[in-house]
């Protein structure tokens, strides 16, 4: 079967990409027709939004792993939009946590011509990649100051440079999960390890049993996280359905 195939009566084939599974598990319960499956060594999961085939990438955090992931995922395939989505951190109080920010620097498709930016509370400025989690107050003031960005994120711009080879339409939509004001309740490699792509559980819990009162600071990021991501979600379905 030819790799660019399609049934029917679907219209578009479009990717979509996040970075990890705690991203994603609002959007993907909108899928119908759900299935997962492997190519290339790396697992995608397929469903529909009406007539849209959606392929969803989880691609790790950070260059390395996107990178691999992505270049196996775009390999022999046809599609006719990549999302790139996920949490993002603000570098200014400009943003709230739960905003929505399309990144026009990395987004190739004509913004104009898409219904749902004018419909929908989305902020267009320009995204930072950077290659470690940005936590405090100065060094987010700092890296706005010498790039113009508004926030960041660990992969976009991997996959726009993955995008561009492939000639594939890009879109670059986030959501905003950390502020200045609203920081991370603990520092980056307590709640994330880049290395082993997830969270040292020991680590985790020797450090908010030394900081109990950071506790508090946690449930609040746990909620604001959650409430982003059904946000997010929200406003991928609404931006798939009017292409």
């Amino acid at each position: 079967m030819a790799a660019d195939w399609r049934p029917p009566f679907l219209e578009k084939v479009i990717a979509v990409t996040f970075a990890l599974p705690a991203e994603s598990s609002d959007f993907l319960r909108r899928l119908s027709n759900q299935s997962r499956t492997d190519r290339n060594g790396i697992r995608i999961i397929r469903g529909n939004i009406d007539e849209r085939e959606i392929q969803v990438l989880h691609t790790g955090v950070g260059e390395k792993i996107c990178r691999e992931r992505l270049g196996k995922f775009l390999e022999g395939q046809q599609f006719d939009l990549l999302i790139s989505t996920g949490f993002a951190g603000a570098l200014s109080d400009q943003l709230q946590i739960g905003d929505l920010l399309l990144a026009k620097n990395f987004s190739t498709v004509d913004l104009n011509e898409k219904r749902s930016f004018s419909t929908l509370p989305i902020h267009i400025a320009d995204l930072l990649t950077t290659s470690a989690l940005i936590d405090s107050s100065e060094e987010r003031n700092n890296v706005a100051r010498a790039s113009g960005a508004v926030a960041v994120d660990m992969e976009t711009e991997f996959i726009a440079r993955a995008c561009a080879a492939h000639g594939v339409p890009l879109l670059s939509l986030r959501v905003i999960t950390d502020t200045p004001r609203k920081p991370f309740p603990a520092p980056p490699n307590v709640l994330f390890d880049i290395q082993q792509q997830r969270t040292d559980a020991l680590r985790f819990a020797r450090f908010f049993v030394a900081h109990p009162r950071r506790i508090a600071a946690l449930i609040q990021f746990a909620k604001g996280i959650a409430r982003a991501r059904t946000t997010l979600a929200d406003a991928l379905v609404k931006v798939v359905r009017d292409l």
